[in-house]
């Protein structure tokens, strides 16, 4: 926990400071409001603040106003006002100002500690909780295994990636890729060494992608990548960039040693302009199951809008 304490009163900060290093707390002091309000933005910890009512350029009242209406519960700070005012009615104003506890001047050392554990323990409350609420968070939009994006996370990204792309011009690619001969991996090694290559396969891509794509798990052994501002030609290039960086090394399992290929299938809303999620996914997967049927351990593209037709006519035939 961090203090900070701003108060222009030369002996209060001597007391204070003698207290809170005989308490072990580290504190940081500040003589006027501007520079208590600089310290408290720029902290990144659970900060407790011992606030002035009286202060120079900015009073401890203005402070706890900005606190609640600049920074929220994103950054949560316990402000004690301490001052020599002791009215019903000055105790009213700084709450309503937004402090959490209000200090008279002149006060004790075990009243200050007092107040001060107490803003220690609402501080580690709120840690918890944001600390519960984050793994929550990660728990619902993640994938248990692999630790990426999972396919509601991923195909939301994508929707906010066309979208972007609509308002700027720009384009979005995708790939559907997938680990080739995967239920063979399964049924000849044991599904923990599938369990092992799914992990791989998934590190292998996000480390191959750039810093702003996205890599999710779109179920069972297939992953679904988004690119912002590819086109089809440069998803294309980064489809075969994936292709390496997954075969290059054997997958070292529990159970035995296995070179892994994906195959993999792209589309790009710079092609005919379609920019629909569901044509755009359609179209990736169509190109998907081509290098499957192709060999494997490739890349295809979509097809022209005549070849599709026949596509769809032959999908029609085999149901």
């Amino acid at each position: 926990m961090r203090v900070v304490i701003a108060e222009d009163s030369p002996i209060y900060r001597a007391l204070m400071k003698k207290y809170f290093e005989q308490w072990g707390l580290l504190c940081v002091f500040a003589l006027d409001g501007a520079q208590a309000w600089d310290l408290l933005r720029e902290s990144e910890i659970p900060t407790l603040a011992l606030l002035g009512w009286v202060l120079p350029k900015m009073d401890g009242i203005e402070l706890c106003r900005r606190i609640r209406t600049s920074l929220g519960a994103r950054q949560y700070i316990y402000a004690i006002l301490i001052t020599a005012k002791d009215s019903k009615q000055d105790l009213l104003d700084a709450m309503e100002a937004g402090a959490d506890d209000y200090l008279i001047k002149p006060f004790y050392a075990p009243e200050l500690k007092a107040r001060v554990l107490a803003g220690k323990r609402i501080l580690d409350l709120q840690s918890t909780l944001l600390q519960t609420q984050e793994s929550l968070r990660i728990a619902a939009t993640h994938d248990a295994l692999t630790g990426i994006k999972n396919r509601m996370e991923i195909i939301g990204v994508l929707k906010q990636e066309l979208a972007r792309s609509r308002r700027s011009g720009g384009s979005v690619g995708i790939m559907f890729a997938d680990i080739d001969h995967f239920k063979s991996i399964n049924d000849s090694m044991g599904h923990l060494a599938g369990d092992s290559v799914l992990k791989v396969v998934s590190g292998r891509l996000t480390a191959a992608v750039r810093v702003y794509d996205h890599v999710g798990r779109y179920g069972g052994e297939e992953f679904l990548v988004v690119l912002p501002d590819c086109d089809l030609k440069r998803t294309e290039g980064r489809a075969q960039e994936l292709l390496q960086a997954v075969s290059k090394k054997a997958v070292t399992t529990s159970n035995g040693t296995r070179t892994v290929t994906v195959s993999i299938g792209i589309a790009s809303t710079s092609v005919s302009g379609f920019v629909e999620v569901e044509e755009l996914i359609n179209r990736a997967d169509q190109a998907l199951y081509r290098a499957k049927e192709n060999g494997r351990n490739r890349v295809e593209g979509p097809l022209p809008a005549a070849a599709l037709e026949v596509v769809h006519a032959r999908f029609k035939d085999e149901e």
